[in-house]
């Protein structure tokens, strides 16, 4: 799942820092995909801090959801279903369908979470903004993130641009699928190609649109379970 979409599962929660480790591990992969952490397997390091502590928790909820959420019948058949719809779209481009079908549910999910008014992206960049950097830094060099130097120039860029606003137009979430892709293959699409991803996305938006919320309904009742 995106950014917002992990972000609804703590709409409510007046943690930031929590907030700030649900999508850290989105943050490590766009700023440093170099860096693979496990902080999990030291969990035991931030359980003396408390903000540490709810950090972890964040990135542990993250991990969890995005298991539920890959593993679930809605996942495989909404991908599948966007990925027959794209096809047109990359033809004679290096993308492949089912990597693109997998981002731009994802992508798709979050354009729905603010059209319909499920999430409220300045109350996310609120918590972004008021988590403690300091613990985030000291939580990072403990999962032998040497340098964060990148990571916080990243993060500080996320946050100030707030990017996530685009995503209120579908002609946009077909540039931010171009612009992931373009982090593995040059010139992935083209202009023509683009417009056509942006109608094919708009279609699949109708067909879903109804229903979506019933995946995060899913998730949230497997997560109350395993408590």
């Amino acid at each position: 799942m995106n950014f917002l979409s992990h972000f609804y599962f703590e709409r409510n929660n007046p943690d930031e820092n929590m907030v700030m480790g649900v999508v850290l591990p989105d943050f490590i992969k766009n700023a440093q995909k170099e860096d693979n952490i496990y902080p999990l397997k030291i969990s035991h390091l931030f359980q003396s801090d408390p903000t540490q502590a709810s950090i972890l928790k964040g990135w542990e909820k993250h991990i969890t959801v995005d298991k539920i959420f890959h593993s679930s019948e809605y996942f495989i058949l909404h991908s599948n279903q966007l990925k027959q719809l794209i096809l047109p779209s990359c033809e004679n481009s290096p993308v492949k369908p089912f990597f693109l079908a997998h981002i731009g549910l994802e992508l798709v999910l979050d354009h729905l979470l603010i059209s319909q008014g499920q999430v409220n992206i300045n109350a996310f960049y609120e918590k972004l903004g008021s988590a403690n950097k300091e613990a985030l830094k000291h939580f990072l060099h403990i999962s032998s993130v040497k340098d964060s130097t990148v990571f916080f120039e990243f993060l500080n860029s996320f946050i100030s641009s707030r990017y996530l606003f685009s995503y209120q137009k579908m002609e946009n979430i077909a540039y931010a699928l171009n612009r992931i892709c373009m982090r593995l293959w040059d010139k992935p699409f083209t202009e023509a190609q683009l417009k056509q991803l942006t109608l094919e996305l708009e279609i699949f938006k109708n067909d879903i649109q109804k229903d979506f919320l019933s995946i995060f309904i899913d998730i949230e009742k497997n997560l109350s379970n395993s408590r």
